[in-house]
């Protein structure tokens, strides 16, 4: 389990990413978003392991995820969604997953093949504007969280894009 904050990240944050016992697994350096335009998320010692990076496909924002320098998916609202939200991470192969839920709330779960694989949720935890990032065995805790940046960087951006109207 994975512990972070309500509000992930307001773009030229940094924040950590702590374990169940408070230790810091994850730094998540969010001032690199506005100027590459991606997110950066390093090991304790500062190493690089992952990045958040938004293009622009078919008019629509998408978030792709490097793990390692490779690219390990591709996070994409889909476009018609009553009632909830939903986002697609398009991994390479067959294996893709699915977040839908309470979005707004961060009350959601991320699926692959319809069988539950991480959830995020405050129902978890005591202390307030906190949260819990569950993710099964054998599923790359890095994906994942990389998954919630992306979602939360869309979500802001749909918050922003609303203000702006």
């Amino acid at each position: 389990m994975f512990v972070i904050r309500e509000k992930f990240f307001s773009i030229g944050d940094d924040f950590d990413v702590l374990d169940e016992h408070g230790a810091k697994v994850f730094h998540v350096d969010g001032k690199v978003f506005s100027v590459r335009n991606q997110v950066v998320i390093e090991d304790p010692a500062g190493q690089e392991l992952a990045t958040v990076h938004r293009h622009l496909v078919a008019l629509r924002p998408t978030y792709e995820i490097r793990i390692g320098g490779e690219k390990a998916a591709e996070v994409r609202k889909k476009l018609f969604t009553p009632f909830r939200e939903r986002f697609t991470i398009d991994v390479p192969g067959p294996d893709d997953l699915e977040m839908k839920g309470n979005l707004l709330d961060h009350e959601y779960v991320i699926e692959r093949d319809g069988h539950e694989v991480a959830a995020v949720s405050k129902r978890w935890l005591t202390v307030r504007d906190t949260y819990a990032v569950q993710v099964a065995p054998g599923i790359e805790p890095l994906l994942i969280i990389g998954s919630v940046l992306a979602l939360d960087l869309a979500l802001d951006r749909d918050d922003d894009d609303d203000k702006a109207e």
